[in-house]
């Protein structure tokens, strides 16, 4: 029986930088050994705690950690190797007695680490319920709202992170995809002839077709970095 398989974009090297190469096949169980060396490679991550199963370019990890950190570490780790489209975790956080943290001590730390950091407006709140932590209110800008979380994801006692904060900039939909499209020419990792850009309003959708995972991220993380930009529907595929 033949191993289940994705396709690989091989690359080869010019004097004038990488070409795009014939794909080949790449087994499951070569994907799946890339994710494991990859879950080995990240420090945050203790990879012996963590399953990994591949079908199709989709991983599922399974596994316990002490901590949100490492189970969010994990995940972004997962998702940077190359042939996987997506991550399905079923990653439970167990805390560790001496981790342990009432609410409101949670509450109380994330409070802080939000009024200390110049780059999160005062309008972004925490709630806290059984170590989940609830951000809601209004930013102008994406990297606001994504440095919040990244505020109050490493804190002792959090077990997971829900981001509510809504995104309130002004811009018109003409300025909102022209700049999201000289954004995505400027960038290298990114093939923008493969994408198009919707915009309405201030919502904007991508479409089109990608080499990676990483390069679809790319190209979420420049339409939100235009000035306008309230929310991003990627509809972008990732394409063998």
């Amino acid at each position: 029986m033949h191993d289940p398989a994705v396709w690989e974009n091989e690359r080869s090297t010019t004097k004038n930088g990488p070409v795009k190469g014939r794909p080949r096949m790449i087994a499951t169980h070569e994907l799946k050994n890339d994710v494991e060396q990859e879950l080995r490679w990240e420090p945050s991550v203790c990879a012996d705690k963590i399953g990994v199963s591949v079908n199709k370019g989709v991983v599922e990890l399974d596994g316990h950690v002490g901590s949100f950190y490492e189970k969010w570490a994990a995940e972004r780790a997962a998702l940077r190797v190359f042939n996987v489209t997506a991550v399905a975790s079923e990653i439970v956080v167990d805390l560790p007695f001496e981790s342990k943290r009432s609410d409101e001590d949670i509450a109380l730390a994330a409070s802080n680490q939000l009024t200390w950091n110049f780059q999160t407006p005062k309008t972004i709140k925490a709630m806290v319920a059984n170590g989940w932590v609830t951000l809601t209110g209004t930013a102008e800008w994406q990297y606001q709202r994504t440095e919040a979380e990244r505020v109050v994801r490493s804190l002792l006692g959090v077990k997971n992170v829900v981001n509510e904060i809504v995104l309130t900039p002004k811009a018109t939909a003409v300025e909102v995809k022209l700049k999201i499209e000289n954004a995505l020419k400027r960038d290298a990792q990114i093939d923008s002839d493969k994408i198009s850009v919707e915009a309405v309003g201030n919502i904007v959708t991508l479409r089109g077709k990608v080499h990676s995972w990483t390069e679809r991220e790319d190209a979420e993380y420049a339409a939100f970095a235009a000035p306008g930009v309230a929310s991003v529907t990627n509809l972008i595929e990732v394409n063998y």
